[in-house]
């Protein structure tokens, strides 16, 4: 599953670019090309979902098939954490703990966006959650 998270870009009357993230109305920044907006709502997006993470606050799902609206990944730490939640669903960090043979903490790890786990790691977890890693260059 990918993650892609759909923006609506505007030219400003009083030029450059805005850029508005549909699913999360905190998120929005600028730029004075559209190559630049969006490389710096890529950053936005990244910040917003990691903070919603930090401060406990719900992720809502990308919204699909919307006309005339970009649509931005996070980066690939961020991506890895989120799918993880994501497929841990209701599952305890206990339980997914047991499964990978490791600690509570270890296992709430994988799903925290600024930590860096391994491949390795992440393959295993998908395992454990039985889903499988499979990695894409866009």
């Amino acid at each position: 599953m990918k993650i892609l998270y759909p923006a609506k870009i505007t030219n400003e009357e009083t030029g450059g670019y805005s850029i508005q993230f549909v699913d999360l109305p905190e998120a929005f920044t600028e730029g004075d090309t559209e190559e630049e907006t969006l490389f710096n709502a890529a950053e936005v997006l990244n910040l917003t979902l990691r903070g919603r993470v930090e401060d406990g606050l719900p992720l809502p799902p990308p919204s699909q098939g919307l006309k005339d609206a970009h649509y931005i990944a996070p980066d690939a730490k961020t991506q890895a954490a989120l799918l993880l939640r994501q497929a841990r669903g209701e599952r305890s960090y206990a339980e997914v703990a047991r499964a990978l043979e490791t600690s509570w903490d270890v296992a709430r790890r994988l799903e925290n966006p600024n930590h860096w786990p391994s491949l390795k790691s992440v393959e295993r977890a998908a395992a454990a959650l039985g889903k499988k890693l499979v990695l894409s260059l866009t």
